[in-house]
């Protein structure tokens, strides 16, 4: 049998496989309406550690209009891990279904679930990094300028998953990234590295400024996320302190461009990391990036199960 391509990073696929997603999306999103027959008689289980109001649904309506079911397993249903190993619930589900959608807490859990399934496993979201969510944003920010290449992007917040696929991402498109975070916050020193190298190579430059002000004062986007994700809630008096002079507030947004858009993945917790006027400014892109979500993901399931496989 084949051995099953995995999506776990944005780093599994090439560049030009990463154009042609965005093109795919693109299409899908003009042809909404149509449906199509892509993943017919496919099944496709969502395995969720972590609650999900925008990776489930989009996964499941995207699993559906192009003609496929999909199988929702909440922790309470499956407790991955802890009823029974990981890589036995891998080597099982795999003989049942054609894909698994895993979001998990720990990046480890993913990898493993591919190490030992027999379909393809597509990385929901983990600890390390959210490869859907990039896909989502690399597809608004080309929407709303036309190309991607040279865009400059202002990231203003936590050093966490999102960035992290933000950035790589961005390094593989030549979209300019300035991330602007606590000095204890900043993204992993690994796929920093990572994705700067990705950025020489097709001419984005990717910097680190202490100072938002500073950060946003050249951007075309600026993005931000929740400063306290799940799991962290123990964390969370420490990381307001550490976060509020981030905020994306009308004070920050006064030395961005007059053009300049914003963007969060959501959710967004107002008053926290983006203001309520900032979130309904007429330059906000954030729920036409959560639409987006549905169409980059048709394009994702359709590039890896799009051709025929006997299960």
């Amino acid at each position: 049998m084949k051995k099953a391509r995995h999506f776990l990073t944005l780093t599994d696929i090439s560049e030009s496989e990463l154009r042609s997603l965005l093109r795919s999306a693109a299409m899908a999103k003009r042809q909404r309406t149509r449906g199509s027959p892509a993943l017919a008689g496919k099944i496709v289980a969502l395995v969720f550690q972590k609650p999900s109001m925008r990776t489930r649904v989009a996964f499941e309506v995207a699993v559906l209009q192009l003609g496929g079911s999909a199988i929702y397993l909440g922790q309470d249903d499956i407790q991955l891990g802890q009823r029974e190993p990981i890589k036995d619930v891998a080597r099982v589900l795999s003989r049942y279904v054609d894909a698994i959608v895993a979001r998990t807490f720990a990046h480890n859990d993913v990898e493993e679930f591919a190490r030992y399934s027999a379909v393809p496993v597509i990385n929901g979201l983990s600890d390390s990094v959210h490869p859907c969510q990039a896909l989502a944003d690399l597809l608004t920010i080309q929407e709303a300028f036309g190309h991607l290449k040279g865009v400059r992007v202002a990231y203003v917040g936590d050093g966490n998953n999102v960035l992290h696929s933000l950035l790589q991402g961005c390094g593989m498109m030549g979209v300019c990234v300035t991330v602007a975070t606590p000095p204890a916050y900043r993204p992993d020193p690994a796929i920093w590295q990572d994705a700067v190298r990705l950025g020489k190579r097709h001419g984005a430059a990717l910097q680190w400024e202490a100072d938002p002000r500073r950060a946003v004062r050249d951007a075309d986007v600026v993005y931000t996320d929740v400063w306290v994700s799940m799991g962290q809630e123990r964390q969370r008096t420490q990381r307001l302190k550490a976060f509020t002079p981030y905020q994306v507030n009308t004070a920050l947004w006064k030395h961005a461009p007059r053009g300049c858009r914003i963007m969060h993945c959501l959710p967004a917790h107002r008053g926290e990391e983006i203001t309520e006027q900032v979130m309904e400014h007429p330059r906000s892109l954030i729920f036409e990036q959560a639409e987006n979500r549905l169409h980059a993901q048709k394009a994702l399931l359709m590039m890896l199960l799009g051709k025929k496989r006997t299960r």
